[in-house]
């Protein structure tokens, strides 16, 4: 049963618990305490989530995130292995929450990219065989399937970021596309779901960095069509100045550095509507065998898989943003047909372009220019 509770409850929850008893819960212990308590509501509270509150100080920002409402299920268990499809709504390629204070520990695996930023305090990191404690300023990324959890410490803040796997290729190219120790991080993570792996970074301008994932986390719960954009662009920012600041080396755990390939992802985003395998192996000088070695090694998918996924987001963006006919839109992503587009997209979606249309898209404004002129 879907039901709806607050950040501001949960955390109270867990911190009432923890100072009587001196032991902690795991989330859907909290969860279920408080739908006895008949604290969950049926629906989501109406909230004017008001942009620009990425600036304010970090107490008036810890209001603003007790105040707003998350789904949760009560029969839901703790599961050591957790799906993006759990965890990120539909509609976002990345999802930011404040990490709840005073839970249990219970280590497990999850399929998308997780970022945990501490923004005041300390808090233990507990992965595979090693325990870490990781301090303000520090962020670590989790790669996908790595056994882990975290455990916060009194009143420290931290909070977490989840970016989709599944779509990482199309919405963060120029995570990808670079040379320096994120993109082989992002590179690697993507290509081997075996091997265990966290970079932690001491952001150099903590300031900047509070900012970013304050103006996320926002964005996040902000109920617009521009949201899942500004998202995704103020984690590029993040990243940015990350490395741009960082005064020290990150640390990591499993230091596999993979081929650079950033030029051939590079001219596979510019080209993307018309690139052929012909086509790249020819610009490159590779054979065809190897070069869909190269990209599979380094993206985990096929040549003829990472331009779908590429051209699929696209159209997404143009089905959800512009009013344009079905056939304009394949055409303008790189399908021969409308027919073809739309077999391509239902085999992703599961639905056809025009009901992902109906079901997402919010009204397009018609902006005419002078019109009075």
């Amino acid at each position: 049963m879907a039901l709806y509770c607050s950040f501001g409850d949960l955390q109270s929850e867990l911190t009432s618990y923890y100072h009587k008893t001196g032991s902690r819960l795991q989330f859907h212990e909290a969860v279920e305490r408080l739908y006895k308590k008949g604290k969950l509501s049926a629906s989501r509270p109406d909230r004017n989530y008001s942009v620009g509150l990425g600036h304010a100080e970090i107490s008036a920002f810890q209001e603003f995130i007790d105040h707003i409402w998350f789904p949760v299920n009560v029969d839901d268990s703790m599961n050591e292995r957790v799906s993006e499809q759990d965890m990120i709504p539909q509609l976002n390629d990345v999802f930011v929450i404040r990490h709840p204070r005073h839970t249990r520990p219970y280590m497990h695996r999850h399929d998308y990219v997780e970022i945990d930023y501490l923004v005041e305090g300390s808090c233990t990191l507990y992965f595979e065989e090693e325990v870490l404690t990781l301090t303000e300023g520090e962020l670590c990324l989790i790669s996908p399937t790595s056994y882990h959890d975290i455990e916060i410490k009194d009143e420290s803040t931290v909070c977490t970021l989840m970016l989709r796997r599944s779509t990482f290729q199309s919405s963060f190219f120029s995570l990808l596309d670079r040379d320096d120790v994120l993109s082989t991080f992002f590179r690697n993570t993507l290509t081997d779901m075996l091997t265990p792996n966290y970079m932690i970074f001491r952001a150099g301008d903590t300031h900047f960095t509070r900012i970013m994932l304050q103006s996320a986390l926002q964005e996040c719960h902000y109920p617009d069509q521009y949201s899942n954009n500004c998202c995704i662009g103020l984690v590029n920012l993040l990243f940015a100045n990350l490395l741009r600041s960082s005064d020290e080396a990150p640390k990591v755990y499993h230091n596999q550095v993979g081929s650079d390939f950033s030029r051939l992802l590079h001219y596979i985003r510019k080209n993307y509507r018309t690139i052929t395998l012909t086509a790249l192996a020819a610009e490159f000088h590779y054979s065809k065998p190897h070069l869909c070695t190269i990209i599979k090694k380094n993206t985990g998918i096929s040549f003829s898989e990472l331009i779908r996924q590429v051209r699929i987001k696209e159209a997404c963006e143009y089905l959800l943003r512009t009013d344009l006919p079905i056939s304009d839109i394949a055409y303008i992503v790189g399908y021969n047909s409308a027919d073809n587009f739309s077999r391509v997209f239902r085999k992703t979606h599961g639905t056809s372009p025009n009901e992902y249309r109906r079901q997402n898209s919010v009204a397009v404004s018609h902006f005419m220019p002078l019109e009075d002129y």
